[in-house]
């Protein structure tokens, strides 16, 4: 009986010991998560609040802009506290001597500290969720803030507008209350005989959604030509004009093309993607934008890698107190951040490819993390 109870104490201990280690991992992990993104807008609206109450904004509306600023902010610190969490849970296991009794317990570090590795996979799942979240959240703050160039105006002239699957229209007027544009050209480059450049050039485009076109609302081209470039390819250029064409391309309302194209940081993942993919397939540079892709990934995958990293590295010195925890802490988001920053330069600039530029970070810091852990004692 005794040895069986023997054998049964260090299971139980074992079991309660996990939650123990979570919830002081998870009390750190939600102050870091909210503590720092609450001071970052805290200083910010103490910047700006005077430019906000300038244009007419209520207080209200300010105080929901930044609750739609959490989001992307939490994106960005998701790392920074799953480190901070890690390595102040584990520190205090050290300076307690809990760990010293959690080994005599026949409990090896390794498994020790593996809650928290499950916690950080957590805290990647969490990432993926914000990096869909953030997007929409920060259009949204921007509109209410009036950053974003929405118009409430009924008409617009001279301008360019950036579309989806690579097309560029350039358009003389615009007149919302007629439905009506005029001197209109939509380009869509591309990339030789198989994916020619297309050229479609329109006196006038009237958009209708009522009638026939009421299911599917599209605009009417009217006196203009077509034109297919496919480089230097003999007869590489066929063109044959119009008296009126039903555009399939030109897909925007008159309402959207009163209002700027989105931003890449305001693109959700699939958003950004087919984007890129429409760019790619034009023949144009996207290695910029295939960074911010992949870090939507690499960023909250850093999570799990960062605790892997954290756990060895709070143990390093374990005498040390919670001074230490803070400064080693600080350090490593100061790096890692830094890593992410020359990621997005190396990957834009052509050095290195792009999904390969935005995981370096990930694996240097794996390789840290591989290290610390085989010299951590067991």
């Amino acid at each position: 009986m005794n040895i069986r109870s023997a054998f049964h104490i260090p299971h139980f201990t074992f079991l309660t010991l996990d939650r123990y280690l979570f919830r002081e991992w998870l009390r750190v992990f939600l102050i870091t998560l909210l503590g720092f993104p609450i001071l970052v807008i805290v200083i910010d609206l103490t910047d700006r609040l005077d430019t906000y109450l300038g244009r007419g904004i209520k207080p209200g509306v300010v105080a929901w802009s930044y609750v739609f600023d959490l989001p992307e902010k939490m994106f960005l610190i998701l790392p920074v506290a799953v480190l901070f969490a890690t390595v102040f849970t584990v520190g205090a296991l050290g300076r307690h001597s809990e760990l010293t009794a959690a080994k005599a317990s026949g409990i090896s570090f390794h498994r020790l500290v593996l809650p928290l590795f499950a916690a950080a996979g957590a805290a990647f799942a969490a990432g993926l969720l914000l990096a869909e979240i953030a997007p929409v959240a920060t259009s949204h703050r921007l509109g209410m803030l009036g950053e974003k160039a929405i118009r409430s105006t009924s008409s617009r002239y001279n301008f360019v507008y950036r579309a989806d699957r690579g097309w560029v229209y350039a358009i003389r007027s615009l007149e919302l209350k007629t439905r009506e544009m005029t001197d209109l050209m939509l380009e869509r480059e591309g990339a030789g005989a198989t994916y020619p450049t297309i050229v479609v050039a329109a006196q006038r485009a009237i958009y209708s959604d009522t009638g026939k076109a009421a299911r599917q609302p599209r605009w009417t081209l009217h006196r203009g030509t077509v034109r297919y470039l496919a480089g230097n390819e003999p007869g590489g250029e066929t063109a044959f004009e119009f008296d009126s064409l039903h555009s399939r391309t030109l897909r925007e309302r008159p309402v959207d093309l009163l209002a700027e194209p989105k931003a890449p940081d305001e693109m959700r993942y699939g958003e950004l993607r087919r984007y890129i993919d429409a760019l790619t397939r034009s023949g144009s540079n996207a290695k910029k934008l295939q960074v911010e892709l992949a870090l939507k990934i690499a960023i909250p995958f850093i999570c799990v890698l960062i605790a892997l990293f954290g756990a060895p590295l709070a143990i390093s010195n374990p005498k040390s107190g919670a001074a230490w925890g803070v400064a080693a802490s600080l350090a490593t988001t100061f790096i890692v951040l830094l890593m992410f920053q020359l990621a997005k330069a190396v990957g834009a600039g052509g050095v290195l490819p792009p999904m390969l530029a935005a995981w370096t970070p990930n694996i240097l810091v794996a390789v840290a993390a591989v290290y610390l852990l085989r010299k951590a004692p067991t």
